[in-house]
C-alpha cells in the first residue's frame, strides 16, 4: 500500500468453513512433507529382493547459490518510539513521510502483517535454492527504518534484485469493482544518474519479469489507477527513486476488494502469491538458458542457422512453470497419501524444494498449529 493513511478496519467477510477446510488441507500437506522426505531418502537404498534397482536421481542444484536477494516487507509493525511522520528524501528533491503502518483490509487484516507473512514464505523458497536473503525489517512488531533507509540498505546489500512487497487499498470500505496486482516503476529520468540507469534498464526488466510471473500464476492485472498491462509509472515512490540495484515494487492486490483481501490474508492465497513472487525472482536472476553449442564435428555446409530462442531447461532448472496448478491440486485434496504422491511426483526439482520450504514456514508461522477457523 502506498497510501499514507491506513484504511478503517471492517468486519471480516471470510467464510469460516472455507478457512477451516483450507487449514486442514495445509496441515495435511505439511505432515506429508515428512513422509515425502523419508520416501525420497529410501529411494537411495536397494529394495529387498531387487539389488539392481536404479539409484535415485541426484537432487537439483541450488540455482541461486552466490546470489543475494533483498526483500522489503512494506510498512511497519509499529512506530516503536520513532516518528512515522518525519520527513525524509523522496529521491526527487522533495520530502515525504518516513514510513506508515500500512492499510487495514476490508476483513480486518493488517497490510504490514500480510506483507511480512508472504515475505517469510518467499524468503524460505529462495533460501531453499541457496540464496542469501537480506530483509529490510527484522520482525512484524517493531521498527524497520524509513523508506530512504530501506532503499540505502538494499543498495548496500549488492542484491541481484530488491523486491518490495505491498498490498493496495482503494477505499476504507468494500470496493469489489477494483482488483488486481501491479508493479510500480519510476517515472524517468530519475535525478540520480545511477538510479536512472539501473531502474530504467534492469529494474524495468525485473518488474516486467515479475508481472509475467503473476499473470502465469493466474492473477489479474489491476483495472484501476492507470495501470497498463500490470505496470504503473509513478514519480512519488522513494523505494524505486533511491535504490541503486534493480528494484521491483509489487502491489499484490487490493485489500479493499473482499475476495482479494481473503486471498492475501489466507494461508492458501499467501502460498500462491509467494510462489508467483519466487517464480518472478528466479526467472529474472537466472535469466534465459543459453542455446546449446553445435556438435563438435558437425558439418557446416547445410547447417541450420543458430537459434535465437532460449533452449528449454531441464527439470532441475525449470523454475516454477507448472507449480501453480500443482499447488491448487495439492490444496484441493484431503487425502494425505495423495498429497505425498503429488510431492513425490515432482521429484527433487526446484518446484518441489521451494514448495516444501514454504509449507514448513506456513506451519511454523503459527507455532506448529495452523489456523482452522
Amino acid at each position: 500500500m502506498t497510501n499514507p493513511s491506513p484504511a478503517t478496519p471492517i468486519e471480516s467477510t471470510n467464510d469460516g468453513r472455507r478457512a477451516k477446510a483450507g487449514g486442514r488441507r495445509l496441515r495435511l500437506a505439511v505432515a506429508a512433507v515428512s513422509a515425502v522426505s523419508l520416501a525420497v531418502g529410501s529411494m537411495t537404498m536397494s529394495t529387498i529382493g531387487a539389488p539392481q534397482a536404479a539409484a535415485a536421481p541426484l537432487p537439483a542444484p541450488k540455482v541461486l547459490v552466490g546470489k543475494t536477494i533483498f526483500l522489503d516487507p512494506g510498512h511497519q509493525g509499529s512506530a516503536a518510539g520513532h516518528s512515522l511522520n518525519a520527513q525524509v528524501p523522496d529521491g526527487r528533491g522533495g520530502k515525504k513521510d518516513c514510513q506508515t503502518t500500512g492499510a487495514t483490509a476490508v476483513n480486518g487484516a493488517k497490510e504490514h502483517t500480510v506483507n511480512w507473512q508472504i515475505t517469510q514464505l518467499v524468503k524460505s523458497g529462495l533460501e531453499s535454492q541457496g540464496a542469501r536473503v537480506v530483509l529490510s525489517r527484522p520482525d512484524d512488531s517493531g521498527w524497520g527504518g524509513c523508506v530512504d533507509q530501506r532503499a540505502a540498505a538494499a543498495s548496500r546489500s549488492g542484491a541481484a534484485v530488491a523486491v518490495s512487497l505491498h498490498a493496495d487499498s482503494t477505499t476504507a470500505g468494500a470496493d469489489a469493482s477494483k482488483k488486481g496486482f501491479h508493479m510500480i516503476v519510476p517515472t524517468l529520468p530519475v535525478p540520480d544518474a545511477t538510479v536512472n540507469r539501473v531502474q530504467g534498464g534492469e529494474g524495468r526488466k525485473a518488474s516486467s519479469t515479475m508481472r509475467d510471473a503473476f499473470v502465469k500464476a493466474g492473477f489479474p492485472a489491476a483495472n484501476y489507477a492507470g495501470v497498463d498491462n500490470g505496470i504503473q509509472t509513478r514519480s512519488d515512490i522513494a523505494a524505486v527513486n533511491l535504490t541503486k540495484v534493480p528494484a521491483v515494487f509489487i502491489e499484490m492486490g487490493n485489500l479493499s476488494n473482499p475476495a482479494e483481501a481473503a486471498a492475501l490474508s489466507g494461508k492458501d492465497g499467501q502460498l500462491k502469491y509467494a510462489m508467483a513472487i519466487t517464480d518472478g525472482i528466479l526467472n529474472y536472476v537466472r535469466g534465459p538458458a543459453a542455446a546449446p553449442a553445435p556438435a563438435p564435428n558437425a558439418g557446416t555446409q547445410n547447417a541450420a542457422p543458430p537459434s535465437t530462442t532460449p533452449a528449454p531447461q531441464g527439470d532441475s532448472d525449470a523454475g516454477l512453470a507448472t507449480v501453480i496448478p500443482f499447488v491448487q491440486q495439492l490444496l484441493g485434496t484431503d487425502d494425505p497419501a495423495a498429497i505425498a504422491q503429488l510431492l513425490l511426483g515432482q521429484g527433487q526439482d526446484v518446484s518441489a524444494e521451494v514448495l516444501k520450504a514454504m509449507l514448513t514456514v506456513i506451519y511454523g508461522l503459527f507455532g506448529g498449529k495452523l489456523p482452522i477457523g
